[in-house]
């Protein structure tokens, strides 16, 4: 029963229950499981936004954002220090000369400020509260990618944003995160930035995945990666026993601010 009275149709059942399996599900493989077409989908997808069941992305359907999900402001306003003591470890890993992308978030905009003493830098990020906590570092050149604000944290997504990083090759990637599964995968809420995220990842040398240790038992809705994808944890407590062996089994550092 939806909100408001209705039901849904048993296709629409099945195409909820694929996407919250799996956190997002394309077109393509949904008309493949349900033996409908493509654009048949589409036109469910679409009716299922309009209910607030599913958000449409680009080629294919995910849930809605997380209502517990913390808003910008309440992130700004918690774990202050131990993103600080993170952002201060980082920073140890940063030398001068370097290529940096800095990713979006209140941990990595902790990064950023933590910069401001290494010179030179060149700093790419999609990242608007990053670029204004860099931008009267000599030194440091920063690089905004363009795109689509996407939010209230000043991240920028969309396809101008990854045209942006397809030119860029980086030394180090600062990877922000919400979630961390005990399989290794780790976690976000939007798709739109974890695209950008994984463009990053991609073109960067060396990719820092920076959290607080809470996040490392947080549940979040879409898999950004593996933990195999990063070469170093910094983070400010005690992980779990089973993501320390599994760093260990992937030859992954675990750095404590």
């Amino acid at each position: 029963m939806l909100p408001g009275g209705g039901t849904l149709t048993p296709r629409q059942q099945a195409i909820i229950a694929s996407v919250r399996q799996h956190g997002f599900a394309t077109i393509e493989a949904l008309a493949l499981t349900l033996g409908v077409s493509g654009q048949t989908i589409r036109r469910e997808v679409i009716r299922l936004e309009e209910l607030g069941v599913l958000r449409r992305f680009h080629g294919g359907a995910g849930l809605p954002d997380n209502p517990v999900r913390r808003s910008y402001a309440e992130k700004t306003q918690t774990g202050r220090d131990g993103k600080d003591r993170i952002a201060r470890r980082t920073a140890e890993q940063i030398a001068p000369g370097m290529a940096v992308f800095l990713d979006v978030g209140t941990t990595v905009e902790a990064v950023a400020r933590a910069l401001t003493g290494i010179s030179p830098l060149r700093v790419f990020t999609n990242s608007l509260q990053a670029a204004v906590a860099l931008a009267a570092s000599d030194g440091i050149a920063t690089f905004v990618t363009g795109g689509q604000v996407s939010g209230s944290d000043g991240s920028l997504t969309g396809e101008v944003t990854l045209r942006a990083l397809g030119l860029v090759k980086c030394d180090v990637a600062v990877i922000g995160f919400s979630g961390f599964d005990p399989d290794g995968s780790i976690m976000d809420f939007d798709h739109d930035k974890i695209a950008v995220k994984r463009a990053m990842m991609r073109h960067a040398r060396r990719v820092l995945l920076v959290g607080q240790a809470e996040k490392f038992g947080r549940a979040a809705v879409v898999r950004l990666g593996g933990i195999d994808e990063v070469d170093t944890i910094v983070t400010d407590g005690v992980l779990p026993d089973r993501t320390v062996e599994l760093a260990r089994q992937r030859g992954v550092a675990i750095l404590t601010g």
